[in-house]
């Protein structure tokens, strides 16, 4: 491949072209990074969410918050020691310190990494959930029932289980509570997430450096990992060539790259267990074709009307309709088919969603993806998505914005 048939559309992308993390396997993996890749989160950061989800339950009436393994768990201990058929818990208390039920031979594996230090142990032939009954008692004095928040994604198995342990608790949804501490992120974390951006950016320049005729979308997102992998985070994500960038998520290995033709590349990478999430749509070869340039400028426009609607108190819906304005008074309205984006952290895809019918209003500290699209079936879609966060006067774009062509 000549030089100048990579530089044609990836002015765009040269700089330092950025990908995204869709459900390419992101979620609730590990936040292993090398060395040189932290800052990581101190001790301190999880004594201030600790109190901060005591002050939540409180506000809301509850006694008692349960979580099981899951980013949630993670994000209040600093630790997520997997889930598995052995009940793991941490049981946190409106006032107290918390605990953590687990099998015995796990105290000091999760001891070592878990800012909470009151572990109970139980042994294989006991019933963990009995357990959980007897830590609930002191951390409750004197209470025979009450309100326990349980964390969204604890098993079916396990939630009937805990209900038959514990007679006189009603149980809830803990989705508000986490939801309300994670969706404002603070500078710690933020700082994580334009780590984590900045290795997406390179590693994409990288991988698009390397693009050439005959390789397969399969090659290609094999290459981005690699090269996230250099840089010492663990990433992928979604490669798409011609009519396969028109399925905003993919789909089988489509043909071997050609010439003249549209290549998307939706991928993230995860620096201290937060991801990042950036899309970018190039054409490969001479020249691109006036359709394309004419979608891309339209989606790019779309995304650069919503960035510059956001304010602290925007509703989120409002967000979405700015683009799709843009898309649908171009022509391609029908071509526009999913949100304009969602919220941004340890997960790849979390609250708040830009989406009609979420009249949630922004606010400093949150972090979103702006992506919007044009799908043509059987021809090529174009997607733009950058990761930002609110700021007091606006929206702050972490990642390096594409040109227009």
């Amino acid at each position: 491949m000549q030089r100048r048939e990579f530089l044609v559309t990836a002015g765009t992308v040269a700089a330092a072209y950025p990908m995204r993390n869709a459900e390419f396997g992101m979620r609730n993996r590990g936040s292993t990074v090398s060395g040189a890749q932290q800052p990581s989160l101190s001790p301190e950061v999880f004594a201030r969410r600790l109190d901060r989800a005591r002050g939540e339950l409180k506000a809301r009436g509850l006694d008692l918050l349960i979580a099981t393994p899951s980013t949630n768990y993670e994000y209040l201990t600093g630790y997520n020691p997997g889930r598995s058929e052995r009940l793991i818990a941490l049981l946190l208390p409106v006032v107290g310190a918390p605990a953590i039920v687990c099998p015995s031979f796990e105290v000091e594996r999760i001891k070592r990494h878990s800012i909470v230090t009151e572990l109970h142990g139980w042994e294989e032939q006991e019933d963990p959930h009995a357990l959980v009954r007897e830590t609930v008692r002191p951390l409750t004095p004197g209470s025979r029932g009450g309100t326990i928040a349980l964390e969204s994604s604890t098993t079916y198995q396990t939630f009937l289980r805990l209900g038959r342990a514990l007679p006189g608790w009603k149980f809830v949804d803990a989705g508000p509570v986490t939801d309300r501490l994670r969706v404002i992120k603070s500078p710690e974390e933020v700082a994580l997430l334009r780590r984590a951006i900045a290795i997406t950016l390179d590693a994409m320049a990288a991988t698009f450096a390397q693009l050439a005729v005959g390789t397969t979308e399969v090659q290609v997102a094999q290459a981005l990992s690699r090269e996230m992998e250099q840089r010492g985070a663990p990433g992928g994500g979604l490669v798409q060539f011609g009519p396969s960038s028109a399925l905003p998520h993919g789909g089988p290995a489509g043909p071997k790259l050609e010439r003249e033709t549209v290549v998307l590349i939706d991928c993230g990478c995860r620096v201290g267990g937060y991801t990042s999430d950036i899309t970018r749509t190039i054409w490969f070869g001479d020249r691109p074709s006036e359709e394309f340039r004419k979608v891309f400028n339209v989606v790019h426009d779309a995304q650069t009307a919503a960035m510059e609607l956001g304010r602290p108190g925007t509703p989120c819906e409002e967000m979405d309709r700015a683009a799709r304005k843009v898309i649908t008074a171009a022509g391609y309205g029908p071509f526009f088919t999913h949100r304009l984006g969602h919220g941004l952290g340890m997960d790849g895809h979390e609250p708040e969603y830009l989406v009609e019918g979420n009249k949630t209003r922004l606010e400093p500290g949150m972090v979103f993806t702006i992506e919007p699209g044009i799908y043509q079936l059987g021809r090529f879609g174009v997607r733009i998505e950058d990761d930002c966060v609110m700021t007091a006067t606006g929206v702050e774009v972490l990642s390096q914005r594409a040109a227009k062509l």
